[in-house]
């Protein structure tokens, strides 16, 4: 990487006179130095003071995507004399630590031209005094707040996932990340991973769960409370305040936040687990309009999609996560390949990291063959590994052949997990999944719209078939492979065993011919699927 010539270097980043005291910043940094700085360090100055990053600089100057000789510079020289500048300026021990700090520091100390404001959140009701000290507050103290993080110390791959999404939130300046997947995939864990690689880019790290469904006020509270926590930050009444208070937080320190478990909070389209589960469904025009509830919040917890929605458009330095077994109407407005809002889905786990739960579960020498039945029945979903093993050493001394031919794959809390699931969706998502499971092997939204859906009379739209997939995707029920969708084989034995069960119940009131198709139709399915199970252990 060759330096910038003379000339190059005073042409790059000119607007910074426009909106800084340059002459008089260059006089008293080669004070503290003790010389003029060098045309370099006035260029990198510069691209500071635009607000530039210093892999932004490296790109401008040097036309690469390395920043190392930009962060060299910076670290060994330019902080430390902003540092010792503004520390003998201020009567107190000023750092600079990261980038994002400078154009603050310098504002503050009056560098920059025109009439200095803070930001509103941290004025209110302030003396300049109480400003100055609030802002090195902000500036100059790190915080890790992991609440009821669990423990990862043992933690079995993942490592192109975590290397993505650090890409993302560290290099593509990502501010909004959902991680979606379903029920006992590793959300909480990934998340707990992900902050604890890459914390110490951020000044602020705070980890909460949303299991027992706190209030958009209450979260706000917290997370305020623990980046300001002075009596001044009570200072902003309502909620959609309080978020703009946040955000000038979020403007003014580099804060990674993550928000686990926020399906808690989104309200469930199916209706409780009744007898009229499997009835026809009568699709007319007065009823379509509500057969597919869209995902969205609970009542009372609606301005969290406010919260989100901003956090989202607000040009700001830090990074909201979320992890959920639904994707919010607000997150698939605003990502994108290049947009600062993303998801990413996470899905099972391979065979050499799924091998690593069992042997860590204490199968040992497992041999590979039963591994990989083991692995495929449960789609690699390493809590469903992790319990299944637990069965295994239990009921079957430790016998996995035993477990296998016995035939049962979902129970307990595997069973628990699904339910729940499944219960949230609509009548014509629990129809679709029924009739995924009867596919088998992926099929497209067009294979879909050209079959009817048995049970459902007359013929579905192909609006309401496109629109149930996506919702089905969406929480994370269904994969996708290229343009076609399927079900993991947990999933399709669950829903098999989930129709065998629910035709139990009807018998004893309900006879005919649905019922006596659907039994049919399970009992082809389960047999269908023994069948596949087998041949793959051959």
């Amino acid at each position: 990487m060759s330096a910038p010539d003379s000339s190059q270097i005073e042409e790059e980043f000119v607007e910074a006179k426009n909106n800084w005291e340059l002459e008089k910043l260059y006089v008293d940094l080669a004070s503290t130095k003790g010389k003029a700085l060098t045309p370099v360090e006035k260029k990198f100055l510069r691209g500071l003071l635009c607000g530039c990053s210093p892999a932004e600089i490296a790109s401008i100057v040097y036309q690469s995507r390395s920043s190392s000789t930009v962060r060299v510079y910076l670290s060994n020289g330019l902080y430390k004399y902003l540092e010792e500048m503004l520390s003998n300026a201020a009567g107190h021990s000023v750092k600079v630590k990261n980038w994002s700090r400078v154009t603050y520091l310098l504002e503050k100390a009056g560098y920059k031209k025109g009439r200095f404001q803070l930001p509103t959140a941290i004025t209110l009701r302030k003396t300049h005094k109480e400003q100055d000290s609030e802002l090195v507050k902000i500036n100059s103290t790190s915080i890790r707040d992991w609440g009821e993080a669990i423990d990862v110390s043992v933690f079995h791959g993942r490592k192109i996932e975590l290397a993505k999404t650090q890409q993302w939130i560290l290099q593509e300046g990502c501010r909004l990340l959902l991680i979606l997947g379903m029920g006992g995939i590793g959300k909480t864990a990934f998340s707990v991973k992900l902050a604890q690689e890459i914390q110490d880019q951020f000044d602020y790290v705070i980890w909460r769960s949303l299991h027992f469904s706190p209030s958009p006020e209450q979260i706000l509270e917290q997370l305020i409370q623990t980046l300001l926590p002075t009596p001044e930050t009570a200072t902003a009444k309502t909620v959609e305040s309080r978020i703009s208070q946040l955000i000038d937080i979020f403007r003014n320190a580099r804060c990674l936040i993550i928000l686990d478990n926020f399906d808690t909070i989104l309200a469930s389209s199916g209706n409780s687990y009744a007898k009229t589960e499997f009835s026809t469904l009568t699709v007319n025009n007065q009823g379509t309009k509500n057969l597919l509830p869209q995902i969205q919040y609970r009542q009372g917890y609606e301005l969290y999609g406010e919260l989100i929605r901003r956090i989202g458009e607000s040009q700001h330095q830090s990074s909201l996560v979320l992890t959920s077994r639904e994707k919010i109407p607000e997150i698939a407005a605003l990502e994108g390949n290049t947009s600062p809002v993303r998801s990413f889905r996470l899905t099972g786990l391979n065979q050499s990291e799924s091998h690593s739960i069992l042997r860590a579960k204490g199968f040992i020498n497992i041999p590979e063959d039963r591994c990989r039945v083991l692995v495929e029945q449960y789609g690699g979903n390493p809590l469903f590994l992790q319990l299944v093993a637990t069965t295994i050493q239990e009921l079957f001394g430790g016998n996995i052949d035993e477990f296998i031919a016995q035939g049962t794959v979902v129970f307990g809390d595997i069973r628990a997990i699904l339910d729940q699931q499944f219960n949230r969706l609509s009548q014509l998502e629990k129809h679709m999944m029924y009739w995924l499971a009867m596919k088998q092997n992926a099929v497209s939204v067009r294979q879909l719209q050209q079959n009817t859906i048995p049970g459902l009379s007359p013929r579905l739209s192909q609006r309401l078939i496109l629109e149930a997939v996506d919702l089905l995707h969406r929480r994370s029920l269904i994969e996708q492979q290229a343009s076609s969708f399927s079900q993991t084989p947990v999933l399709m034995e669950y829903m098999i065993e989930r129709s065998l069960e629910e035709n139990l119940k009807l018998s004893e009131e309900q006879e005919g011919y649905f019922l006596m198709s659907q039994t049919i139709f399970a009992a082809h399915l389960k047999n269908h699927l023994r069948e596949s199970r087998l041949n793959a252990e051959i």
